[in-house]
């Protein structure tokens, strides 16, 4: 072999081994790793208001406060869809279910000569009444507070529609309730003689 043929092989080589050390050194750039101040493993932990339990329920507001902000003209409107199986009016004969003037206090099966359910039946005699509260719980779950009742109206959801509802129907009488009262808030308790401001008050 000549000394140029020679040269052609030993630049082969040198260029082949070249292009390996290149694509070693390459492959290191692209994934290079680093090791981790710490050893061990990333565990993902949801921060607090991520877990996934449902949020609690909000708390139900009593009828009287509702009752207390209710908007009249708003029950009268929701009170439409009533008139699809009750007549409102006094003196006006009932429908698929009974007229409702003089409903709020008055006694559950409240209209003479109406076929009330059973179950409506039995609550007019163990002397039962619509009261505020009780409306609040028959408009929320007819079926549910009442089972066996004929009404199969879905209910009124919404807490603060209902008590709309419900003071629109207490005006739909001759000597209507008044309102019950809102319960005042209990005091907070006293703090102690020399106790700082906003410093709590011992628990009992």
């Amino acid at each position: 072999m000549d000394s140029f043929e020679y040269n052609k092989v030993a630049g082969a080589v040198l260029a082949t081994a070249l292009l390996v050390m290149g694509l070693s050194i390459g492959s290191e750039i692209v994934f290079e790793q680093h090791a981790p101040a710490k050893p061990g493993f990333v565990i993902d932990v949801p921060k607090e208001g991520e877990g996934g339990g449902s949020a609690p329920p909000p708390v139900l507001e009593p009828i009287a406060v509702r009752l207390a902000k209710a908007d009249v003209k708003a029950g009268a409107n929701t009170a439409k869809a009533c008139l699809a199986c009750h007549s409102l009016e006094k003196g006006q004969p009932a429908k698929i279910g009974p007229n409702l003037y003089n409903v709020v206090g008055g006694p559950d099966g409240h209209m003479a000569g109406f076929p009330y359910s059973e179950a409506m039946q039995k609550r007019h005699d163990a002397g039962d009444k619509w009261t505020f509260d009780d409306l609040d719980h028959f408009l929320a779950d007819p079926r549910g507070y009442v089972p066996g009742t004929a009404m199969t109206y879905a209910g009124v959801k919404d807490p603060q529609a209902r008590a709309n509802v419900i003071d629109y129907l207490h005006t739909l009488s001759d000597s209507p309730l008044p309102l019950p009262p809102v319960e005042a808030a209990p005091a907070a308790p006293a703090a102690p003689e020399g106790a700082k401001p906003g410093e709590p008050a011992p628990a009992p």
